[in-house]
C-alpha cells in the first residue's frame, strides 16, 4: 500500500489518521472514549532515514505546542526498534520534516528530527530507559523532550533539535513495526495538546551528551538544571568529567548520578580540566574562595591533595603534552592573553604565543591547535615551539576550542552561526580538511579536550532555557 489513507472520521481529540509512506498491511486508529485511551495499530519498515513508514493519528495546529501522553507497547517478542511516537510533522509526505519524542520495543527512548524534507533522520537518546509519560515540546524552530516514569514528574530528557516546522502542521500519535511484515501496537492514553504561554522565568537546563562521529547521532548522558561546562572523558572510557557550581563532577558514560571529585577545601573549579596522557593525573583551573586568581592544580585522577603549579594568574589550563611533562594554558598578563607552557611538575612559565588562547597540543606532540586571538573565530596551528603558525579554519562563522582526537584524524570545535548565534559542534578531518557537523546546539560549552580514548566520539554541554 502507497501513500496516505485519511480517515473520514475524528478519532477523539484528533481529527484523522492514516498510513503515512509504503506499508503492507494498513494501520488502524481506536479511541475508547471511557477510559480516554487511543490503540494504535501500525507496520512499516522504518521511521528513519529520508523516509518513513508508519500509522499516523493527527490534528492539524500552528505556533508553539506540546503534546503529552502515557506510553505503553503492546506485545512480546516485536522488532526490538518498533516504535510509538509523539509527533509534530510539517506534512504527511513521507520524506517531511518532523519532530518526535519515540519510545522503542526495547525501553529506549529517543528525540528524534528530520531537519528538513527529505534529509536524514537524527536522534539524542535519553539516558532514561522506559518512560511511562512522554512529552515533546516545540518553541519556534526547536524541539525537547520531557520523559517520566510510573506517578513522576515530567521532566527534560536532555538536547535541543531542529526542524524546518511552521504554519500549519500536524501534532498526533503514530505506531511504526519496524518491519514491513509485522503489526505492532500502543496504548496512548491521557493524551494532551496544548500551547505554550512561556513562563515568566524560564529555567536554564544543562545536558552532558555524546555524540557518535559515523552516524552523528547523540545520547544524552545527564540532565541537570543550571548551567554545566566543560565535559572531558577520562582515559578509560568509563565516565565524563564536569564543572558545576564551583565543582568538579563525574558521570558514568551510560548515564546515572553524578559524584563530586573531591578537590580539597576552599577552591572554586572553572570548566578547564583535563587527565594526564597515562590517566594516572587531573590538571585543573580553580580560585581560592574569596582571593587571588585563577590559578592551575594538579592532583590524583582520582581526587585528592591538589598541588598548585602556576605562580601567575589568571591562568586558565588547557592541555598536556603528549608525555605528560609540561602543561599548556592561557595566560593573561598585563592584560594581554597568551599561551604559555610550564613544567608540569612546577617552575617557571614560558610565553608560547602571544594573543592566542585555548591552545591544545596534537597526539604526536608536533603541533600546537589554537584560537588566535581571542573572539576573532579563527583555529590556528603552529610547531611545538609555537613557530609557524598557520591558519586551520576560517569563515563566516566564528570557530572556537579546538580539540584534536587521541589518533590525530580529527578535530573538534565550535562554531557560532552569525545569523542566528546557534552554535554548531563541528569536526574536521586533518586529512582532507572536510568538515561535518556533529550537532546543532542552540547554546552549548567544548572547552575541555572532549573525545572518546578510541576517538569515535565527542562529549560537550547543550544548554536549555524553558
Amino acid at each position: 500500500m502507497t501513500g496516505l489513507l485519511v480517515l473520514a472520521a475524528a478519532v477523539g481529540i484528533f481529527e484523522g489518521s492514516g498510513d503515512v509512506g509504503t506499508v503492507a498491511h494498513a494501520g488502524s486508529a481506536q479511541y475508547d472514549s471511557a477510559a480516554r485511551t487511543y490503540t494504535v495499530a501500525g507496520s512499516g519498515e522504518n521511521m528513519w532515514f529520508a523516509a518513513d513508514a508508519f500509522h499516523f493519528v493527527w490534528k492539524k495546529v500552528s505556533g508553539d505546542v506540546t503534546l503529552t501522553a502515557d506510553v505503553r507497547i503492546l506485545g512480546q517478542g516485536g522488532d526490538p526498534h518498533r516504535k510509538a511516537v509523539l509527533m509534530i510533522r510539517q506534512s504527511l509526505d513521507a520524506d517531511s520534516a518532523y519532530a518526535d519524542a519515540a519510545v522503542h520495543g526495547d525501553g529506549l527512548a529517543s528525540l528524534q528530527t528530520r531537519e528538513a524534507k527529505g534529509a536524514a533522520t537524527h536522534e539524542i537518546q535519553a539516558s532514561v530507559a522506559g518512560p511511562a509519560r512522554v512529552r515533546i515540546s516545540k518553541r519556534g524552530a526547536w524541539f525537547y523532550m520531557s520523559v517520566a516514569g510510573e506517578g513522576g514528574e515530567l521532566r527534560p530528557a536532555g538536547g535541543w533539535m531542529k526542524a524546518a516546522i511552521d504554519g500549519t502542521f500536524y501534532v498526533g500519535i503514530g505506531v511504526c513495526a519496524h518491519s514491513k511484515d509485522a503489526v505492532e501496537r500502543a496504548v496512548f492514553s491521557n493524551v494532551e495538546v496544548a500551547g505554550h504561554g512561556g513562563q515568566e522565568a524560564p529555567r536554564l537546563w544543562s545536558t552532558v551528551e555524546t555524540v557518535t562521529v559515523a552516524s552523528t547521532d547523540r545520547r544524552a548522558v545527564l540532565t541537570t538544571e543550571g548551567s554545566v561546562r566543560g565535559p572531558n572523558w577520562s582515559p578509560d572510557g568509563t565516565t565524563v568529567v564536569f564543572s558545576d557550581r564551583g565543582r568538579l563532577w563525574r558521570v558514568a558514560v551510560t548515564g546515572g548520578p553524578a559524584e563530586a571529585v573531591e578537590t580539597g577545601p576552599g577552591l572554586i573549579c572553572t570548566p578547564e580540566h583535563g587527565f594526564s596522557p597515562d590517566g594516572k593525573m587531573l590538571a585543573f583551573t580553580a580560585v581560592v574562595r574569596g582571593q587571588g586568581t585563577d590559578q592551575i592544580y594538579v592532583m590524583p585522577a582520582a581526587g585528592g591533595n591538589p598541588r598548585r603549579v602556576t605562580t601567575k594568574g589568571p591562568s586558565w589550563w588547557s592541555g598536556w603534552s603528549p608525555d605528560g611533562k609540561t602543561l599548556i594554558y592561557t595566560g593573561s598578563r598585563k592584560h594581554r592573553d597568551g599561551v604559555f607552557t610550564i613544567p608540569a611538575a612546577g617552575g617557571e612559565e614560558t610565553l608560547l604565543i602571544p594573543g592566542a588562547t585555548d591552545a591544545e597540543y596534537s597526539p604526536d606532540g608536533r603541533y600546537i591547535y589554537f584560537d588566535s586571538p581571542r573572539g576573532e573565530g579563527t583555529v590556528r596551528r603552529a610547531r611545538a615551539d609555537g613557530r609557524g603558525a598557520e591558519r586551520v579554519i576560517s569563515g563566516e562563522m566564528g570557530n572556537f576550542f579546538p580539540h584534536v582526537s587521541p589518533d590525530g584524524e580529527w578535530l573538534a570545535f565550535l562554531s557560532v552561526l552569525p545569523q542566528t548565534a546557534d552554535v554548531l559542534v563541528r569536526v574536521m578531518s586533518l586529512g582532507d580538511g572536510q568538515i561535518r557537523v556533529m550537532g546543532i546546539l542552540g547554546s552549548g560549552t567544548l572547552e575541555a579536550p572532549c573525545w572518546s580514548p578510541d576517538s569515535k566520539r565527542l562529549a560537550f554541554v547543550s544548554h536549555q532555557e524553558f
